[in-house]
């Protein structure tokens, strides 16, 4: 026999799963509509080990869903998809600045893409990782990885609070 409150927590448990689908979503359809290169997206997978990383973008998100999404991989990776973008090799302070624009254009995506479905989300201006960077203090994280053809890898986390 369930008690009262076994449904309550019930629906909470239900609408953080619809939430994560949505936010996972959200961030494919962004991706996908920004990046102009073929990609190939794989599986989401949880990842509950520490972030580690060398080269990425932190972007907040606030609202009705928290936590952060990180965009990480080779300088390499977000050059080849600057110069695709505009037409010129982006190398130093203009890659790094291109890389945290990139950032904001998919989080910025994503909150439009989950904003239609009734998640109110904003975003804080990006935050550029660079050097031997490790990320802690999160609930969960879910890593989706992403192959570009002739250009790299990259990996998209949402850091869920």
């Amino acid at each position: 026999m369930k008690s009262k409150g076994d449904g309550i927590l019930l629906n909470v448990t239900e609408k953080k799963e619809q939430t994560i689908t949505q936010l996972l979503n959200g961030t494919i359809k962004s991706i996908k509509s920004i990046v102009p290169l073929k990609l190939n997206l794989q599986k989401p997978v949880i990842s509950g080990e520490v972030l580690k990383l060398k080269f990425g973008v932190l972007i907040g998100i606030t609202g009705d869903a928290k936590g952060k999404m990180v965009i990480t991989g080779d300088t390499e990776t977000f050059g080849i998809i600057g110069e695709t973008m505009f037409g010129m090799p982006l190398e130093g302070d203009m890659l790094v600045s291109f890389s945290g624009e990139l950032g904001n254009m998919i989080a910025g995506g994503l909150s439009t893409n989950i904003n239609e479905q009734g998640i109110i989300t904003d975003i804080t201006s990006p935050t550029i990782l660079q050097g031997n960077t490790t990320l802690t203090g999160y609930e969960k994280a879910l890593r989706v990885p992403i192959s570009i053809e002739n250009a790299g890898a990259l990996n998209i986390y949402l850091l869920l609070d």
